[in-house]
């Protein structure tokens, strides 16, 4: 019989290790010695027979027919690895990771915006830390990081609307479909697309050595443990606590880009960073300080969760995997 202390502890350990998984993506990007868009098509590629595997075994759902949210999902997953794998050649491995996680932000402003719930004063001023933060580290990089700082850092910012968009096309799905299923067709889907790009960008495909393929298998691995670990772990853990643990992602992802490539941040890089930490850290608490019947009272209708990819309950009703 489990405990109840390591019942509570065991979703944090969990969460805690995947953010530490998907920190390797742009270090395994930068050496599959294949084109950026290359490695997202064989993440796809030597994830799908993983994802395969977990949706026949024992109590799994099957593989199914792919809904339009999960269709709408590998199309926005597609957007994201193709953006953010150049982001991350272009430059740094911190820059990357750490812009690309302003997701949450644009997760609560959609939900301003088009769904019309206004979020408090705090949010308004994580979205100045934001903006301001994503700026310093755009602004200032020494030029030694990446083929094209600023280009890259750009692709990577645009990398949190398409996560965004992902995340919220996975919620959708969600209802009516258990998670391994949702991340088979949104895995599926996207490869004739990465395929496509992958030839009219006239990229090299296939890795030229025996560690090339290594990368590129383990590109695989780390997205079947990684986004499934946090998937997981979201059904037992607070919203609010993942928001802080997940950050461990990208302050892993810049100690490994220094450690395997010599990358160093400027200060003002440095400071552009916590600045954006900060920001998500504060539109997190936004969204989930205000009552749900305050919400309710102010847009007339039922509160949608802000920041679906950080949801505490992503698992649909009657469904266990």
């Amino acid at each position: 019989m489990i405990s109840p202390r390591l019942t509570t502890v065991l979703p944090l350990i969990v969460l805690v290790c995947s953010a530490l998984v998907l920190s390797l993506a742009p270090i395994l990007v930068r050496v599959t010695e294949t084109g950026p868009a290359a490695a997202g098509l064989w993440r796809f590629i030597f994830a799908l027979p993983l994802l395969f595997l977990l949706t026949h075994r024992p109590g799994g759902e099957g593989v199914g027919r792919p809904s339009k949210w999960m269709a709408l999902a590998g199309l926005f997953f597609f957007l994201d690895l193709s953006f953010w794998h150049y982001g991350i050649v272009m430059t740094s491995v911190a820059n990357a990771t750490v812009l690309c996680n302003l997701t949450p932000v644009v997760v609560t402003l959609f939900a301003w915006v088009v769904l019309k719930q206004r979020p408090r004063a705090v949010f308004l001023l994580a979205l100045a830390f934001a903006m301001t933060g994503a700026f310093a580290m755009a602004a200032g990089a020494d030029g030694g990081q990446g083929t094209n700082p600023l280009m890259g850092d750009l692709f990577s910012l645009s990398v949190a609307l398409w996560y965004a968009g992902y995340f919220l096309a996975v919620k959708a799905a969600r209802t009516t479909a258990g998670a391994v299923r949702v991340m088979l067709w949104s895995t599926a889907i996207p490869i004739p697309l990465m395929l496509g790009a992958c030839l009219v960008l006239g990229e090299s495909i296939i890795p030229a050595t025996l560690a090339g393929w290594a990368a590129c298998l383990g590109l695989g691995v780390m997205h079947v443990a990684g986004q499934g670990g946090v998937a997981w772990a979201l059904g037992r853990v607070s919203a609010a606590m993942t928001a802080v643990v997940i950050l461990i992602q990208p302050v892993a992802a810049a100690m490994l880009g220094w450690l395997i490539f010599g990358e160093t941040m400027t200060a003002v890089q440095i400071g552009g960073g916590v600045l954006v930490l900060s920001a998500v850290i504060l539109a997190q608490w936004s969204a989930r300080e205000r009552p749900p019947a305050a919400l309710e009272r102010q847009t007339g209708a039922e509160p949608m969760d802000p920041a679906p990819v950080l949801s505490s309950n992503p698992e649909p009703s009657g469904r266990k995997d």
